[in-house]
């Protein structure tokens, strides 16, 4: 995954670049979800980012947080949300890594959003589980035992999924108690070192 550092000087105003988001980096790779569209078409994505990379919010790379952290690309929201399609009034929850952007995102088309970040998910209380649908904001290689815990049974998980060295949007579905992840389209999607395995060694 590659994180832009230097990116482009704006030249639009937020309406227009975040119609253009829409129009250049959604339409044309099959987002086409209209409560998808409607509400990344609301939602002032450069109110989530520091306040100097607001001018470019809407380009199609991902946006540096600090600490090691980043805010995925927009076609990466797009894809997530059009794979997991929140329903009105669904119990959802959002893992966050860094920004609260996905979790009023997913708001803004009619959820219950309750959102934890990534960091504090081994920690955190959760009284509104079961869940309907997590989402993780970021590439897991694992998912942790208190997210899937946290899902009712049938609900679902969508991810981002790092497997051998490349990134992947993944779904999943909680049924007899089990979560299975299946890969997807190949996707830069930040890593969340949060939830990446501990290194071993072997002889």
């Amino acid at each position: 995954m590659t994180v832009s550092t230097t990116p482009p000087a704006p030249t639009a105003s937020p309406d227009t670049a975040r119609r253009a988001m829409i129009d250049s980096q959604l339409r044309v790779s099959g987002v086409n979800d209209p409560a998808v569209l409607a509400a990344m078409g609301k939602v002032a994505r450069e109110q989530f980012v520091p306040a100097e990379a607001r001018g470019h919010a809407y380009i199609d790379r991902a946006i540096p947080l600090g600490d090691g952290r980043a805010l995925p690309a927009p076609l990466v929201h797009g894809l997530m949300l059009s794979e997991a399609l929140p329903r009105t009034g669904e119990r959802v929850l959002v893992v966050t890594g860094g920004s609260t952007y996905l979790a009023a995102l997913v708001e803004a088309m009619g959820a219950l959003v309750d959102s934890v970040d990534a960091a504090a998910v081994a920690t955190a209380k959760r009284s509104a589980a079961p869940y309907d649908l997590v989402l993780i904001d970021g590439a897991i290689e694992q998912l942790p035992g208190a997210l899937a815990d946290a899902l009712a049974e049938g609900g679902r998980v969508v991810t981002g999924l790092l497997l051998r060295g490349v990134t992947r949007l993944a779904s999943g579905r909680k049924l007899g108690g089990e979560v299975q992840l299946l890969p997807l389209a190949e996707v830069g999607i930040p890593v969340l070192g949060d939830f990446v395995r501990a290194k071993s060694w072997s002889f």
